[in-house]
């Protein structure tokens, strides 16, 4: 189920943002953390702030190619390229998926998940 649809006026532009409510689970520790996520159908995969995951203390796994983010407008993120990964697993309404979580600088949300990587789970969402 949604969570929340949210209108917001943005310099004469109404955005809508689309959050779900997951669970992340640290693989190494099993140490687990609700919240809500963004849905983006823009993001290329799974995006997760660097800040955040440093918070919450996700072990950060440098990864060997760099991964260069362009920004909605298109032009480079300022915090550089994704350098790191953490993996987790995802629990979405008795779904779970291990996966790899880009992870990127300077994002005003904690989390971002692709939409169609969850529309499978969620009929609402299609």
């Amino acid at each position: 189920m949604l969570s929340r649809v949210v209108d917001n006026l943005n310099n004469g532009n109404m955005l809508r943002e689309v959050t779900v409510k997951i669970a992340l689970k640290k693989i190494d520790t099993q140490e687990g953390v609700t919240m809500k996520v963004l849905l983006d159908s823009k993001v290329m995969g799974l995006v997760i702030s660097s800040e955040f995951a440093k918070k919450q203390e996700f072990k950060l796994k440098k990864i060997e190619r760099l991964i260069y983010v362009r920004n909605v407008n298109d032009s480079f993120n300022k915090k550089g390229p994704v350098k790191h990964i953490v993996k987790v697993n995802i629990y979405y309404q008795g779904y779970r998926k291990r996966m790899k979580i880009n992870v990127v600088g300077r994002q005003k949300w904690s989390i971002i998940l692709r939409i169609p990587w969850l529309a499978c789970h969620n009929p609402e969402i299609n």
